[in-house]
């Protein structure tokens, strides 16, 4: 079955997106993004613009420190796939370009999509847009309004099609929110110290409670009433993939399965 993928640079949503929304560059902080609403919009916009089924969006961003709240819960939401490079002491994104190059590249010698949506402002990737079409495939790059300002022309160019997703639509998705500062006369807010002696959670439990802690109320009553202590299969789904984004290669093997459901149902019980 022929079908389409999304490939979305988030630095470049994130940094367009905010300049758009709020007239001036906005810091991650600043920026509160719909994780559904953005994740519905991509699939129609890939469903107008191609006329077939998604494989899935395939969704890219830096860190630091490991995957932040928001990477983990977009890599546990249906036909998402999370890839994070780093991001250096000068905040600058590295190794982000070649993953989206190298999944292009796969995904069109593997015949697993003969139309890619690239969301994106980077020229560096140019070379995946030539390549995926040396595979047949169609490359509609999508820029974020004014796109003609924010986009290079030789990478415009080297597209089969252009796509700019307007002011009004970032706004379903993307809104401007104030970082969080003391009343007057109040010191600012502070982190709760850690307890002495308490242990240092792996990557995967703390992925594993992240995940825990996006999930309302309702879900975490299921998890705690669910029969034997285990794990409802469609939470489960969701928490294995967000496991999947911290450990190499992205699949868990069953040790660290097991290791991620003990972590999740430790956090589901500390809920409040």
């Amino acid at each position: 079955m022929d079908r389409s993928a999304v490939f979305v640079d988030a630095g470049y949503l994130f940094a367009q997106g905010g300049l758009l929304i709020a007239g001036k560059p906005l810091k991650r902080g600043e920026a509160r993004l719909d994780e559904p609403a953005v994740i519905s919009f991509l699939n129609a916009l890939a469903q107008r613009t191609t006329g077939l089924p998604l494989l899935r969006i395939y969704w890219y961003d830096g860190t630091g420190a490991g995957p932040t709240p928001v990477h983990l819960s977009l890599g546990s939401r249906d036909n998402v796939k999370v890839r994070l490079g780093i991001v250096n002491s000068s905040g600058e994104q590295k190794g982000v370009d070649a993953l989206i190059i190298t999944d292009m590249i796969t995904l069109s010698r593997n015949r697993a999509m003969v139309d890619a949506l690239l969301v994106t402002g980077d020229e560096d990737l140019r070379v995946g847009v030539q390549q995926a079409q040396e595979f047949g495939v169609r490359v509609h790059l999508v820029g974020i309004e004014d796109a003609k300002t924010n986009q290079p022309r030789l990478l415009r160019q080297e597209a089969d099609t252009l796509l700019e997703i307007k002011k009004a639509d970032v706004q379903t998705f993307l809104t401007q929110v104030m970082p969080m500062t003391a009343a007057p006369g109040l010191p600012p807010p502070t982190t709760p110290p850690t307890t002495p002696g308490s242990p240092t959670l792996s990557p995967l439990e703390s992925a594993a409670a992240h995940f825990a802690g996006t999930l309302p109320k309702t879900d975490v009553d299921r998890v705690l009433q669910h029969p034997a202590g285990g794990v409802p299969p469609d939470l489960d789904a969701q928490l294995l993939r967000a496991g999947g984004i911290v450990v190499p290669g992205g699949s868990l093997t069953q040790d660290q399965k097991r290791e991620a459901r003990r972590a999740f149902l430790r956090a589901c019980k500390a809920r409040p």
